[in-house]
């Protein structure tokens, strides 16, 4: 038998530290190598910047279920919570609406999404792997999954958010006198009679028909911007080590609380060292495996480990990267609570400085200094 000290690891490196002989989740510990044996370079404390939907409560419905993270989860959470469900074949996500917009990418299947405005218009539309949604807080809306099913992830531009916590029309109508209801639509109470008598929030239905035979016409037509967009459709950013899409109000303009970058980072590769001016980042990891280091000011830096389903944050201004540490590509989406995507790029910042100012700083060479590349790259090979 293998040697336990040398198959398990062990918070130890360069003579320092010792062996942990449990208790302990060794498979934990291998997911998170970062937090049990830290680069020399990670310093202080900082708040935790992961949590990891396989660690969230799911909620199970006769058609599908949820699962959420929020403040509650992640405290250092404050600006976006994110839901992420899932519904069979011809299942609803009953009408609804939101204190909070609501945006979403559907991760695999497909659905059909519609919604009605203040002013009447309509919307209806299928979405698929890689579309977006965006509804706009207090819009009503409903979701129902097409003939393969369906999972997506939604989120809220209000870190206390909870999808626990929606308008729900069968539980608005539960919650009214049956002769209230009746007067108000001119129904009979006999009509009244198999309403719901208490919310439904997911349940099982058939499969919708062709997209055309659900439309229905609005007097007032339809909204003036799409709910919907395209974002594998677009055209990538590429650099050597990687592609990056922005969706924000620049090519998606009924989004205008949460603008998001779905970022693809080659084995080896990494997202750049970086920062965002005012908003904090929620991100979503959904494929490959990964670190981000985080550098808080005042000599305050840590590393967190990500894969597949996890959730991160990162606070305004914090400087940041992202590794792909895996063998296929890194994808992510990065999110933020504004109209439009803003980073600024470390290397870019230092090539159009002075160049001996740099140099003269950081102790290096000004030949170093004057190669740095002056167009911003979002990734690095």
């Amino acid at each position: 038998m293998a040697d336990e000290t040398t198959t398990v690891p062990q918070p130890q490196w360069d003579g320092r530290g010792w062996l942990d002989t449990g208790p302990r989740d060794v498979l934990r510990d291998r997911q998170n190598p970062d937090l049990l044996t830290p680069p020399p370079t990670d310093a202080g404390t900082l708040p935790n910047l992961r949590f990891s939907f396989s660690d969230a409560h799911t909620r199970i419905e006769r058609g599908g279920w949820t699962r959420e993270v929020t403040q509650r989860e992640l405290p250092i959470a404050t600006e976006l919570a994110g839901v992420d469900m899932a519904l069979e074949p011809g299942a609803y996500r009953e009408l609804h609406w939101h204190k909070q917009s609501e945006w979403a990418y559907v991760l695999r299947g497909s659905c059909r999404i519609s919604a009605v405005d203040q002013e009447g218009r309509t919307f209806l539309d299928d979405v698929r792997a890689g579309d977006l949604w965006f509804f706009p807080q207090g819009v009503p809306h409903h979701i129902q999954a097409l003939d393969e099913g369906v999972e997506f992830l939604l989120v809220f531009d209000d870190g206390a958010f909870s999808e626990n916590g929606t308008f729900l029309i069968s539980d608005f109508f539960a919650h009214t006198p049956r002769e209230v209801l009746a007067k108000n639509f001119g129904w009979t109470p006999e009509q009244l009679e198999r309403l719901p008598e208490r919310e439904k929030y997911i349940f099982a239905g058939q499969v919708p028909p062709p997209l055309e035979q659900d439309r229905v016409i609005s007097p007032t037509g339809d909204v003036p911007r799409t709910f919907s967009h395209r974002m594998l459709a677009q055209e990538p950013q590429r650099f050597p080590g990687g592609r990056v899409r922005v969706a924000d109000v620049s090519n998606f303009a009924a989004s205008t609380t949460i603008c998001a970058a779905l970022v693809e980072i080659d084995p080896g590769g990494l997202r750049e060292l970086h920062w965002h001016p005012t908003d904090d980042e929620w991100q979503y990891y959904i494929s490959g495996q990964g670190r981000m280091g985080v550098f808080a000011s005042s000599g305050l830096a840590r590393t967190f480990d990500f894969r597949a389903g996890d959730v991160g944050y990162v606070p305004f201004a914090y400087g940041h990267y992202i590794e792909n540490l895996g063998s296929e590509p890194l994808v992510f989406l990065e999110m933020f609570r504004k109209p439009r995507f803003e980073d600024i790029s470390l290397a870019q910042w230092m090539a159009l400085t002075p160049a001996q100012v740099v140099a003269d700083t950081l102790n290096l060479p000004r030949e170093m200094v004057e190669a740095l590349p002056k167009v911003k790259r979002s990734v690095v090979g």
